[in-house]
């Protein structure tokens, strides 16, 4: 039986794990704009542009499932147009992209996925919602706690350069991070060992302050790192801001027991020195 993925919002972490499925698989993933059809046509995927087209021929074929829509002010679109016809599908393997943030804030302690969920931001609420909103389906379903995203394209190697990349400093404050090549990993892998109910962080093993990371990447260029700013002080916009609100290190003890992934980037170091190394190749 051929295996067809639904992709809904085939954006930078599904296109990843596109690349990462094996031969045979056939892709179809939905986006805004006839624009980015004609550019995920041309990697191979089936692209709908959505809200627009009718996806039950498409859910009718699927096999597998992957939502990667963000949940707005109303919840979560994807639900608010399908669910009747997600709960009726016969899907043998369904995903949604979620984030740590659910977690809240917890001054820089550890936590997993047992951890109490108290988000104190609206984006993380929204999530902590569209999450209750897909287990409510009774679906196969998968949920991908992912940290911050990096990878080709969105490392800090083009702000060092310009000299637009800032160093802010919030004493005490720490990300989680996941280069986009270990997400698809994850995904492909439990595609490939599924556990319906299943919750995971996808993250490093290298919760670290930003302004740790900016003053490496600037390192790896051979150049000076931006002066540290205070947080208290520095001028920034309010999303901007609201980013710092929380703090804490994910630990992703589970991907790694569950599914046997070992992670190709465990620090951001590995995952910057790769990407340079991409750049340089590239050129």
């Amino acid at each position: 039986m051929t295996q067809v993925l639904l992709s809904l919002g085939h954006g930078y972490s599904a296109r990843a794990l596109t690349r990462s499925l094996p031969p045979g698989w056939q892709v179809i993933g939905t986006t805004r704009s006839a624009e980015r059809a004609t550019i995920l046509a041309a990697e191979g995927v089936e692209a709908l542009v959505w809200p627009g087209a009718d996806l039950g021929p498409a859910l009718a074929r699927a096999t597998h499932l992957l939502s990667s829509v963000a949940p707005d002010d109303a919840g979560d679109p994807v639900l608010r147009a399908l669910a009747p016809q997600l709960a009726a599908a016969r899907l043998e393997w369904v995903g949604y992209l979620s984030t740590t943030g659910v977690y809240g804030d917890h001054r820089g302690g550890r936590v997993d996925e047992q951890t109490p969920l108290t988000p104190s931001t609206r984006r993380g609420q929204a999530r902590l919602r569209a999450e209750a909103a897909w287990q409510a389906l009774g679906l196969p379903l998968h949920i991908f706690r992912l940290a911050g995203i990096y990878g080709p394209g969105r490392g800090p190697f083009a702000k060092l350069r310009a000299g637009t990349a800032r160093r802010i400093v919030k004493p005490g404050q720490v990300f989680s991070r996941i280069h986009v090549e270990d997400i698809a990993q994850v995904l492909a892998a439990s595609i490939a060992h599924p556990r319906p109910g299943a919750i995971y962080n996808v993250c490093d093993d290298d919760p670290a302050p930003p302004e740790d990371v900016i003053a490496h990447a600037a390192r790896l260029l051979g150049l000076a790192p931006p002066p540290e700013e205070d947080f208290a002080t520095a001028d920034l916009t309010p999303l901007a801001r609201s980013f710092y609100a929380e703090s804490k290190r994910v630990l992703n003890h589970r991907l790694k027991a569950e599914l046997g992934v070992s992670l190709r980037y465990p620090t951001y170091r590995e995952g910057l020195a790769a990407l340079l190394a991409q750049e340089d190749t590239a050129r």
